[in-house]
């Protein structure tokens, strides 16, 4: 004869697996995030994402491109945070540049789902932009202009070898000519957050950027952990390789979620 104590335990095993198999059924699979905010870096402005803000918004992203005034990193966040705050679901916070600064600090707000890091410092909470140069070659060919007031430009005669050397040279042109200088004394300033311990980062680095000494730019990426996609172009790959970051953007959209690191 059957023990009944078996018969029961049987019973209460299978009765509990339907119920956790329902469960996990029941539970929707995390919607892909839709929001795209985009932050540019030193000596340009959000006009340069054109490019990319045409591929996201014709795969049916919404996208928004922050306009930094680069005058400290703390007026740089805040203009990043009050785009941060009209989004109306979790978005992928994008920077270019200094403009990693700024996801780096701003990234904690609760609508990012995930960072991408465009040639982008990193730094960590504690650091400033300065630290980061530390142990890595001088980027020669990036000459910069600073002014009386503290505020610096690229030197107009460097223009397009430092920064935009796979441009047309009409387009570096324009871009010297129209650049925004930085406050320098941001490259000063500590960070408080660091949002890539807590938000999954992806990175895409130009190999022949000549902002940023030889290795300074993998060796960031790899500290934080972030996944990295290489591409030959300049400083200015934000602009001129827009199919490329807009596929990473659009990986970190579908993979990223806050804590998922």
């Amino acid at each position: 004869m059957t023990d009944l104590h078996s018969i029961v335990t049987s019973a209460l095993g299978a009765i509990a697996a339907v119920g956790i198999a329902g469960s996990a059924a029941a539970q929707p699979a995390a919607a892909p995030v839709k929001n795209v905010v985009l932050v540019h870096g030193a000596f340009a402005d959000g006009s340069g994402w054109r490019g990319v803000y045409d591929e996201l918004t014709g795969r049916g992203y919404r996208v928004t491109v922050v306009q930094n005034p680069l005058t400290s990193l703390a007026d740089d966040v805040a203009a990043t945070n009050r785009v941060l705050d009209r989004q109306d679901g979790p978005a992928v916070l994008v920077g270019h540049s200094w403009g990693g600064t700024v996801i780096t600090e701003a990234g904690v707000h609760p609508k990012v789902a995930s960072l991408v890091y465009v040639s982008a410092l990193a730094p960590d909470a504690g650091e400033t932009i300065a630290q980061q140069y530390e142990g890595h070659p001088a980027a020669t060919e990036f000459v910069l202009d600073t002014r009386p007031d503290g505020f610096g430009f690229i030197d107009a005669n460097a223009f397009k070898t430092a920064f935009a050397a796979d441009a047309s040279d009409a387009d570096a042109a324009f871009m010297r000519d129209a650049q925004v200088p930085i406050a320098m004394s941001a490259f000063g300033e500590r960070l408080t957050n660091a949002a890539w311990r807590t938000r999954p980062s992806w990175a895409v680095i130009a190999t022949e950027d000549k902002a940023f000494g030889e290795g300074m730019l993998h060796t960031m990426a790899r500290r934080i952990g972030a996944r990295i996609t290489e591409v030959r172009a300049s400083h200015a790959l934000f602009m001129t390789q827009p199919k490329v970051i807009a596929d990473v953007i659009d990986e970190a959209a579908r993979h990223g979620a806050p804590g998922t690191k």
